[in-house]
């Protein structure tokens, strides 16, 4: 421990080594903090002066060069001067030779200049009788060309007004007609407009069966044996009988002013059911139904997403998917022939098997028969056999009873009789 005193109140304290040591380090830092502080000072004082100094030196050269530039410029400018009015007294001369000559020239061009004004004159006056001539000639020509076009408009206006005019009349006898359709279809029936779209199918088959559909079989479907039938069935053969194409035809229409309106996509699975029952390859519907749908009315359409081998088409299209489909048909004609041939010979063998089936069958039937008759007799042979055991059984015991019975007879004696009672005793010795 040292002891310190205090400078301001002289008393003393103790302090330790490391109290000690920290108020020498902090005495220490606050002389070397106010020596870097006078050094500092007197380092910035340093600067300043040797800024000045050399502001003072800057400039001082700086007068001198601007001396020297200045006294070189004076030079310059008289050396110029000099240069400049020898050169001016040069080009006068050279002015004055110049003119003398050009009085010459001035003269020879006036004479050129007025040749070429009356040149000029002449080709202007050439060229505007030239541009007038053209002029009129345009002119006649663009009159030309107005009469024309009024006969034109004349004529247009003549060719479109009798064009209009027949517009005209068209229009008002098909307005007429569709009049007198709406009219006929509010008259008909529902059913009797389907049967007119029927006919209308009919006629336009015949039209092109004598030429196109000679080995085509295409009639109305009357089987109803299942309750529903199509409207007519249209099929194909080859000249041996293959069949090439089948289809179920279904024709749908109704009156404008129906009020319950149908969809096409009602009668998919009715149709799909009669094609199925019929063993047709496809079915189409012929259908005037939905009139405004932009989707049946882009052509054929294929429904098959919805029923496999389905088409919806309007009227027009009748006879071009018959087409279509038998075109498509008689290109795998070949492979169908084949397929005949196969499965035909597939028909033997299975006929062959169903034979032998049918043999197997039978035989083990009456085999089962048989053994079942057997098994029968057998269990009434066991049946009669048990129950002639059980006479005999019955018989051997009878028998036994009787050889028992008969051996108590042998073993009854008077004796055995009389013994034990007195009476029957003495009644015996009487006799």
């Amino acid at each position: 421990m040292n002891e310190i005193i205090c400078p301001n109140c002289h008393k003393a304290f103790k302090v330790d080594e490391a109290g000690f040591a920290d108020i020498v380090k902090q005495v220490r830092d606050h002389q070397f903090e106010e020596e870097l502080q006078n050094r500092l000072n007197l380092a910035e004082k340093e600067k300043e002066s040797a800024v000045k100094l050399a502001e003072a030196t800057i400039k001082n050269s700086l007068q001198e060069q601007l001396a020297q530039k200045d006294a070189a410029l004076a030079k310059l400018k008289a050396d110029a001067a000099i240069e400049l009015s020898q050169k001016l007294s040069q080009k006068d001369n050279e002015l004055l030779q110049l003119k003398t000559q050009n009085v010459n020239d001035v003269t020879q061009l006036q004479a050129k200049l007025e040749n070429a004004e009356v040149a000029k004159k002449l080709a202007v006056t050439e060229a505007v009788q030239l541009i007038e001539k053209e002029r009129d000639q345009l002119v006649n020509e663009v009159k030309a060309k107005d009469t024309d076009k009024q006969l034109l408009e004349n004529t247009l206006k003549d060719k479109f007004s009798a064009e209009l005019k027949t517009k005209d009349e068209i229009i008002k006898l098909k307005d007429e007609e569709i009049a007198l359709r709406k009219d006929m279809k509010l008259k008909l029936s529902t059913k009797m407009i389907g049967e007119t779209l029927e006919q209308h199918c009919e006629t336009e088959f015949n039209k092109l069966r004598a030429t196109a559909f000679q080995n085509a079989y295409f009639e109305k479907d009357n089987d109803s044996k299942s309750g529903s039938k199509g409207d007519f069935i249209y099929r194909e053969t080859d000249e041996t009988g293959n069949e090439i194409i089948s289809i179920m035809f279904e024709m749908k229409n109704e009156g404008d002013e129906t009020a319950t309106k149908k969809k096409n996509e009602d009668f998919f699975k009715e149709l799909d059911k009669d094609r199925n029952e019929k063993k047709c390859e496809y079915a189409v519907m012929v259908s005037l139904l939905e009139a405004e749908s932009e989707y049946y009315n882009s052509g054929i359409v294929d429904v098959s997403h919805k029923f496999p081998k389905m088409y919806v088409v309007r009227p027009q299209f009748f006879i071009p998917i018959i087409t279509l489909l038998r075109n498509a048909a008689m290109n795998s004609l070949k492979y169908k022939a084949e397929l005949a041939l196969v499965r035909n010979q597939n028909v033997d063998i299975t006929n062959f098997e169903e034979k032998i089936n049918i043999f197997k069958e039978g035989f083990a039937r009456n085999y089962e028969l048989a053994s079942k008759k057997f098994k029968t007799a057998i269990d009434e042979i066991d049946k009669t056999i048990d129950h002639l055991q059980k006479t005999k059984d019955a018989l051997l015991s009878s028998d036994n009873n009787l050889r028992l019975a008969n051996q108590k007879a042998d073993d009854l004696t008077i004796k055995k009789l009389t013994h034990g009672n007195p009476t029957m005793k003495a009644k015996f010795d009487e006799l």
